[in-house]
């Protein structure tokens, strides 16, 4: 069994790394609080002081970080007692010119993979993720199955660029949706009846997104994706659902509440 280090245990990353030690994979966690890594303890996983202690017996590293600041931070502590032999598994929402700086920050001898994952903490607690996966994933791929459905989308960087791509028209779509119900409340349109007609026409896999529960997408972490996307070209509709969720998590209350939160806000501020 591959030994895992598993760096990042927030809402996604502890799901995920319950579910390799599930498999009965030595794992090895780190989290920037340690107090979250508790469970996972219990359940039998050893806690690192740092991510360098973590990586250091490591075959497989898994990293799922808030953004590519945190990325780096963990990369810098990490990266130096990394064996030849290991790979290093990006999960996280960074974009893909941090895939390129691990890479360069990598030694001879590790890979890497960029696999970020489509789905919430409900898909990841039970191993139905979607896993984009770049790169040479061959290695890995009976790891990533442990978590869902992996598709290999192209060379390094490409699952990074696609999932900036998706999260970005979700995250757009659902500010549509708040919108569009701007727009029926204004026009004096029933509001039951407007949610009903919009969850039956295309953007209805949004409309549920919008007002899922038992889910979890921080509203800071939406605001730091479609940051990441308008930074790569001119998206003024995106631009603006940007906007929207920027604003959101500027309200402590809201920013680590999942985005349908945020919607409330959006319909009342719009």
């Amino acid at each position: 069994m591959e030994k895992i280090a598993f760096l990042g245990l927030g809402h996604m990353g502890s799901a995920m790394a319950r579910r390799l030690l599930g498999a009965r994979h030595p794992l090895t966690v780190w989290n920037r609080t340690p107090a979250k890594a508790e469970a996972l303890v219990a359940a039998g996983a050893v806690l690192a002081a740092s991510p360098a202690e973590a990586v250091r017996d490591a075959d497989v590293v898994i990293t799922m970080l808030t953004g590519p600041e945190a990325l780096a931070a963990v990369a810098g502590s990490a990266a130096p007692e990394l064996r030849p032999g290991t790979c290093w598994v990006e999960m996280s929402t960074v974009g893909p010119e941090a895939i390129a700086e691990l890479a360069a920050r990598l030694g001879a001898g590790v890979t890497l993979v960029d696999a970020p994952v489509m789905g919430s903490t409900d898909r990841a607690a039970s191993g139905r993720l979607d896993v984009l996966a770049g790169g040479d994933v061959t290695r890995v791929e009976p790891v990533l199955s442990l978590l869902g459905k992996v598709t290999r989308v192209g060379p390094a960087g490409s699952g990074a660029a696609l999932k900036l791509v998706l999260n970005a028209a979700v995250l757009g779509g659902v500010a549509v949706v708040a919108e569009a119900l701007v727009l029926a409340g204004t026009l004096g349109v029933d509001e039951d009846a407007a949610r009903t007609a919009l969850a039956a026409g295309p953007l209805g896999g949004v409309v549920g997104r919008a007002f899922a529960e038992g889910v979890h997408f921080a509203t800071a972490l939406a605001a730091k994706d479609l940051a990441l996307a308008v930074d790569r070209a001119p998206l003024p509709a995106l631009e603006a659902a940007s906007g929207h969720f920027r604003r959101a998590a500027e309200d402590p209350s809201l920013a680590a509440e999942d985005i349908s939160r945020a919607v409330t806000r959006i319909r009342r501020t719009a």
